[in-house]
């Protein structure tokens, strides 16, 4: 794309908040925001860098959405990037003036505050508020012992910092946690920023519970407060939808009909966050009211497979009451506004459905890619255990593209530290089930294995044992190398394909190691008989000895020398584990 066809394209944009996309093809390239997209656009007419001069040359089109706030543009441009991963945006050169959290490409990854992140740093943000990110990550070092130092000042120690000494960090350096511990306690703070306040705000909440409870009652205020600041960071911003605290997840959806073609533009919002959109395309019907049937088709075509959201804005009542009966028989509360924040939101959504046509198709992508079906329904399966103990497996569904959660599931599996006979009995678990009937979803399309040939070897013999033909590939880390039967594919890191397929790896991850976490919670649980053992000592047990099992092995004089674990405390915890 060149500067006139650029500067062309900026004169159909509103002038209005909202988010831009340079696409090739398919492909997004990168995501931006603005206060005005008419003025901001134009300005890549004129790279202000080789990397977006390089950027600009290759795009072929510009797509956006405009919202309402600047704030909006700024959740919705941040959330966009976790979603699509576009090639361009890895430094997030457009967000120096808004705090960033980075867990670094280490194996014993920092965290830390930046507004210039490293390139292969994993990112969350942009935030508005500096002093609550950095209230949040001092209640993660605290709850999770992750480092904050410099790589030159974590290589060649031989004893703890000082951070270590004051229950900052759990002192990956000198092996008091090993790597595989560590490595846990990052996912409970990726856990975190994706939105799962739990992950951090219950630990906080025991701790300020147990401090009441010993009458430390300024130790019990401060965390307090810091409760307070984690408990509000999701929320932080301005809200994008009406505050109905019972509703946490609402549709805006709005239609617009020219010709022979109709568009469906839906807004998505989470917890009062605007966290996605998407515009559908529908033949127009043969109607008096053409938008009211649009609206009453896509409803049931679109939420049949699909989690329904606690609300519906709608631009226009649809034109079938049976729609109307479906969805307030589900609990969907269906509204049509016509003035206020929903009414701007409804504004909103119409804006976008006159934009122009849906963007793309990763799922046709992907058939092609693996020359198969369209894989409309996609389950996704990964392992998680510390060293063959609490070993559980997961069992994730994507539909069209999109996390299917009622249709997840997981499993205790048998311990032992041997991955490919835990996937081996978790897709044998999964095939049995399908082909007894004892299983009420449907069949897949397409099983994703997390792993490489070993774990897809495992799952291919599973499924030949039980007589399941369902075709299964998987997709190995670091390289994100796709396996399937035929052999080996590296397809283009900005493929949109590749990133379905990571979309459903990674939350196949994250739902395994949720879900061995929790069983290693109900375990901890035996050291709080210990007397003399509170939530902190446990804690220090735990970042010392990495797990419960850890902590069992350890003789008498081992436990003594952690912090705050005297002679009295180190015999009970020896004669009772």
């Amino acid at each position: 794309m060149d500067a006139s066809a650029v500067r062309e394209r900026a004169t159909d944009l509103p002038r209005e908040p909202g988010v831009y996309q340079f696409l090739d093809g398919d492909t997004v390239l990168y995501v931006g925001k603005a206060l005005d997209l008419r003025d901001r656009v134009p300005s890549y007419a004129d790279p202000r860098s080789a990397r977006v001069a390089r950027m600009v040359d290759r795009a072929d089109a510009i797509d956006f959405a405009v919202t309402d706030t600047e704030t909006q543009a700024l959740l919705l441009e941040a959330n966009l990037i976790k979603r699509l991963n576009p090639r361009f945006n890895v430094r997030l050169k457009d967000d120096k003036s808004y705090p960033l959290v980075q867990l670094t490409d280490h194996p014993v990854p920092r965290i830390e505050a930046t507004r210039a992140p490293e390139e292969a740093a994993t990112v969350f943000g942009p935030f508005t508020d500096k002093g609550r990110v950095d209230t949040v990550i001092k209640a993660l070092r605290e709850t999770y012992g992750l480092r904050g130092c410099s790589d030159h000042k974590y290589e060649g120690r031989d004893r703890p910092c000082l951070d270590h000494e004051m229950g900052l960090c759990s002192a990956p350096c000198t092996g008091e946690i090993d790597a595989d511990a560590y490595r846990e306690h990052v996912e409970s703070a990726v856990r975190f920023f994706e939105g799962e306040t739990g992950a951090l705000a219950d630990p906080l909440r025991r701790e300020m519970e147990a401090a009441a409870q010993a009458q430390e009652f300024e130790r019990a205020a401060n965390l307090r407060d810091r409760l307070d600041a984690v408990e509000s960071f999701h929320g932080a911003g301005e809200e994008a939808v009406a505050d109905r605290t019972d509703e946490r997840t609402v549709d805006v959806l709005g239609a617009a009909v020219e010709g022979d073609s109709a568009v469906v533009a839906r807004l998505h919002s989470e917890r009062g966050q605007l966290v996605d959109r998407s515009r559908h395309s529908l033949d127009a019907p043969d109607a008096e009211d053409r938008v009211a049937e649009v609206l009453s088709a896509f409803l049931v075509q679109y939420y049949a497979e699909r989690e329904l959201p606690d609300a519906v804005l709608l631009s226009e009542r649809p034109a079938d009451d049976d729609v109307l009966a479906w969805l307030e028989a589900e609990g969907v509360a269906v509204r049509v506004p016509g003035a206020g924040r929903e009414g701007k939101l409804v504004d909103l959504a119409l804006k976008n459905a006159r934009s122009g046509p849906t963007r793309r198709d990763e799922l046709a992508a992907l058939a092609d890619a693996l020359g198969t079906d369209r894989p409309e329904r996609i389950e996704g399966f990964d392992v998680s255990h510390a060293q063959g103990k609490q070993v559980v497996g997961s069992n994730v569904c994507f539909v069209d593209g999109s996390a299917e959660t009622a249709d997840y599931r997981r499993k205790k599996l048998t311990d032992r530290n041997d991955d490919y006979a835990n996937m081996r009995e978790l897709v044998r678990w999964r095939a049995e089930r399908a082909v007894e009937g004892r299983d009420d979803r449907p069949d897949p399309d397409l099983l994703l294995i997390d792993g490489g040939d070993g774990q897809l070897g495992a799952a291919r013999d599973a499924l030949a044992e039980v007589g399941w033909t369902v075709p299964a590939v998987a997709l190995a880390k670091e390289e994100e190398l796709v396996i399937t039967p035929d052999g080996v594919r590296r397809w283009d890191d900005d493929a949109p394909h590749l990133h379905l397929l990571q979309r459903v790896r990674d939350e196949a991850h994250r739902f395994a190691v949720q879900y061995h976490q929790t069983l290693r919670d109900d375990v901890s649980t035996v050291l709080d008989e210990v007397p003399g053992v509170g939530p902190e000592t446990r804690r220090r047990l735990l970042r010392r000895f990495g797990s419960v099992e850890n902590v069992r092995a350890a003789s008498e004089a081992d436990l003594r020398d952690v912090p705050g674990v005297g002679a009295k405390t180190a015999s009970e915890l020896a004669a009772r584990l």
